[in-house]
């Protein structure tokens, strides 16, 4: 997955990737992880900017039950 996200977005630290990002390479991406993941261990947030101070959080694979969405 590291090499995946690299090709889109610029590693920021540990697991986390950051960057601008055209619709379509969005989409390629998207495609790309879910080859590799596994569905029933793995989680993707992917967190977009909707406005200044709005974003939107899609999930990709599974959280588990007792984890909360916190973006610091």
């Amino acid at each position: 997955m590291f090499k995946i996200c690299k090709r889109y977005l610029v590693h920021f630290q540990k697991s986390v990737f950051r960057g601008e990002i055209t619709p379509s390479n969005l989409l390629k991406l998207r495609n790309d992880l879910k080859k590799v993941i596994d569905k029933d261990s793995d989680f993707i947030a992917i967190f977009k900017m909707t406005g200044d101070y709005v974003f939107d959080e899609e999930v990709i694979g599974v959280r588990s039950n007792n984890q909360e969405s916190l973006l610091l």
